[in-house]
């Protein structure tokens, strides 16, 4: 599929010989550009550091590892060294000047360089990850309007931004593996649908790739939501390597989405909590534009990381500039893969990921280890894994492994596979709870019963009740109920059982063991007290 993706014209890396035809995807051109190899914010960076500063300047610690003691254990020296303000990290070390109007600064350099390794018109750089970039999405939907298509196994961040905007979802409900226990993409006639069925909708917001590897049709869905006129969204959280190796997917923005969130840190090495806005081609693209720029500032801290902004520089570089790296990462992860095919134990999931027809492709460094059958459920084997072997995987459901491989961070196979086949199997097959259970009907708007008066009751009374807040098992975050929707006994038994386990917890819970429910409290009727109006 990979090798004849549609492009979106302006992302073409050759000029197309006929201008209606849709160019072939080459992902990135084989030729690296040699500004690419810099890092113009990391390096500026380094450069003041090399500097012999008396710093009466915040942050508090100085660059003295004395003034904040055990803190340069945790980042070093180095980084000590380089946590500057904002403001004077893009100070001109030509004239030392702090402002000048007309200079292309460090982190405008920066940015730019990563939105033409992507392929975007724009990037920008953000310190709240990926859920910060979807509360900037979805306050730009508010720009646009209230009403919205909306996949329903987005990440809880969205939701969150969508109570905080007041908007109004339509959902649309991507395909579940309840086996797996696993909810992957939407197709584009599930989006015309949607839009031909709520045409006050002013957006699209998807999500592609899957937490499972899962790739969405993202150049068909874009036809269909730009017929409509409206912008698409992709929450690409993680697929940030995407469309830098000929072996992996195309990234979604050469693929015609007007908006997408890169979460840099999940797979392409950044420090954690940093990410990357990317803006589209075209009308739509166009038409947002200075409204994302206006949101993005609203949300970035004025005292933004240095450390987390320049890693986000230096990995966009080692990304485009070490092909290698990533066929090296390949090699091992296909190992591993190739290992569990070949397993009378274990079984390689792929099929499972690609089994739909809204799956047009998967991330080849995830890797989805089937335990069914194999005597062990994938919760068990992770918490033997992380015990036994200090092996950590990505995520564990009862019925499977996944494992998340850097895109330049090639794994020792030996020790995994050392280590899986160490694992104990049990005389009788365990039991697999039930994964994933429907969606819980609405009974209110997400923003009212959000702000609505809470009220916490027992598990038992919560069932038939709405849920004042939007409850997710985490891993993988995809929200099991709403604000607003009416708690069922299938939900309150999954939540419960998803706290109980070693490795699950529940984002949004007020009780970590979900013992108690917070629900929208009923209107009681006043008292009368006896006396005459």
């Amino acid at each position: 599929m990979r090798a004849h993706t549609r492009l979106h014209p302006d992302t073409a890396t050759t000029p197309a010989t006929d201008t209606a035809t849709v160019p072939t995807a080459t992902h990135a051109d084989t030729t690296i550009d040699p500004r690419q190899h810099t890092a113009p914010y990391a390096e500026a960076l380094r450069s003041l550091a090399a500097e012999d500063w008396q710093r009466l300047h915040v942050p508090a610690h100085q660059s003295n590892g004395s003034h904040a003691p055990g803190l340069a254990e945790v980042i070093g020296e180095a980084g000590m060294g380089i946590d500057f303000p904002m403001l004077f990290s893009g100070i001109d070390q030509d004239n030392w000047r702090m402002i000048n109007h007309d200079r292309v600064t460090p982190i405008i350099a920066a940015q730019q360089l990563a939105a033409e390794a992507w392929g975007a018109t724009r990037t920008w750089f953000i310190t709240n990850g990926a859920s910060g970039g979807n509360h900037i999405a979805t306050t730009v939907v508010r720009g646009l309007g209230r009403e919205f298509v909306l996949q329903r196994s987005v990440h809880s961040s969205v939701i969150d931004g969508v109570t905080h905007a007041e908007l109004r979802p339509h959902f649309i409900h991507g395909r579940v593996d309840p086996g797996l226990g696993s909810s992957h993409g939407v197709t584009p006639a599930q989006v015309e649908y949607a839009l031909t069925e709520h045409p006050n909708s002013a957006a699209v917001y998807l999500v592609s790739p899957s937490y499972f590897g899962a790739v969405a049709d993202i150049a068909a869905i874009a036809e269909v939501v730009h017929a409509h006129d409206v912008p698409l969204i992709v929450d690409e959280a993680w697929g940030s390597h995407f469309g830098m190796n000929p072996q992996l997917p195309v990234n979604a923005v050469r693929m015609g989405a007007d908006l997408v969130i890169s979460s840099t840190h999940k797979g392409a090495g950044s420090l954690a909590q940093s990410a990357m806005v990317h803006l589209g081609h075209g009308p739509q693209a166009q038409r947002i534009e200075t409204l994302v720029d206006r949101v993005v500032s609203s949300y970035q801290s004025t005292s933004s990381s240095a450390i987390l902004l320049s890693s986000l520089d230096e990995a966009r570089r080692h990304l485009v500039t070490h092909p290698e790296a990533i066929e090296e990462a390949l090699t091992t992860a296909e190992e591993i893969r190739a290992r569990v095919k070949n397993d009378s134990r274990f079984r390689d999931a792929t099929p499972d990921i690609l089994g739909g027809h809204d799956s047009i492709d998967n991330d080849p460094f995830k890797v989805v280890i089937d335990t069914r059958g194999a005597g062990i459920t994938g919760a068990e084997a992770q918490y033997q894994l992380i015990r036994d072997h200090r092996i950590y995987c990505e995520l564990a459901t009862p019925s499977a492994l996944l494992l998340l491989i850097g895109a330049t961070s090639p794994v020792d196979v030996d020790r995994f596979w050392t280590a899986l086949q160490e694992l104990p199997r049990s005389e009788s097959e365990p039991e697999r709870p039930i994964v994933l259970p429907g969606s819980c009907e609405k009974g209110m708007e997400i923003s009212d019963a959000y702000f609505a008066t809470p009220q916490t009751v027992p598990f038992a009374e919560a069932v038939g009740r709405v849920s004042a807040d939007a409850l997710a098992a985490y891993p993988p975050g995809v929200p099991n109920v709403l604000p607003g929707e009416v708690l069922s006994v299938e939900v309150v038994d999954f939540l419960r059982t998803t706290a109980a386990a070693p490795s699950g917890y529940v984002r949004g819970a007020q009780d970590s063991r979900m013992d108690t429910f917070s629900v929208v409290a009923e209107p009681t009727s006043p008292q009368h007290d006896g006396s005459l109006p």
